[in-house]
């Protein structure tokens, strides 16, 4: 098989698709983030899929980005690298959570459980560094990453619209679901992302092989691609 340009955006399609997926399952499945589920199968697999989501997810991002990269501009550069971010530093910390926590649970249980309670609202106990400082970030560079990822899909016309507006709304439906609701069901504030993504995906592979809206007229791009 060859590997084309639409070759690449398909498959970046079906991974957006795919993250989204995963992302809503995974609420209805996921432990207490306790010491006590660190020694199930059930917390490897959920952890396992995690990672999944998020490597799936960097690339149907990065597949999105460049479909329509030209349209995107400086805001969606911003929005890409900050989303992107996100999905890096949480392949990083449920990776260490699915293979790297549970091997030191036995000999320093506190510090497990503090670790993957980071996420949970339990205050910790043993001194973490910096990462005490990761719930705030990731929720950051989510939240406003995925904002104005999203106003850059509206901008661009290039994929559905409605595909960006529930991205926005399902990033800033996260805070106030995280400051009004109990852990458990702050969980399900991921539904509306995971459909985001899911449409996305959808989305990038029903416009492949149509090509994008041109730039504006008067916009210096469109001049110098004129004149090459």
């Amino acid at each position: 098989m060859s590997i084309t340009p639409s070759t690449l955006t398909r498959a970046a399609a079906v991974a957006a698709a795919l993250s989204g997926l995963i992302y809503i399952a995974i609420q209805f499945i996921h432990p207490a983030d306790e010491v006590a589920s660190l020694s199930t199968q059930t917390w490897v697999i959920v952890h396992s899929l995690s990672f999944g989501m998020a490597v799936l997810g960097m690339i149907g991002l990065t597949g999105i980005y460049l479909r329509q990269v030209r349209q995107f501009g400086l805001l969606g550069l911003i929005g890409y690298a900050l989303f992107a971010l996100f999905f890096i530093l949480q392949s990083a910390f449920v990776f260490a959570e699915a293979f790297i926590v549970p091997l030191v649970a036995a000999d320093a249980p506190q510090f497990a459980e503090d670790f993957v309670g980071l996420f949970g609202r339990h205050p910790a106990v043993t001194d973490l560094g910096p990462l005490t400082a990761l719930p705030l970030v990731g929720a950051g560079i989510y939240v406003v990453g995925a904002i104005l990822f999203g106003a850059a899909v509206l901008r661009a016309r290039v994929l559905s619209r409605g595909a960006g507006i529930l991205l926005i709304v399902a990033a800033a439906v996260t805070p106030l679901a995280g400051a009004l609701l109990p852990h458990t069901l702050e969980r399900m504030a991921a539904i509306p992302m995971g459909l985001a993504l899911i449409w996305l995906g959808i989305s990038l592979w029903s416009t492949q092989g149509t090509n994008p809206a041109p730039t504006p007229a008067g916009d210096p791009r469109l001049d110098r691609t004129r004149t090459n």
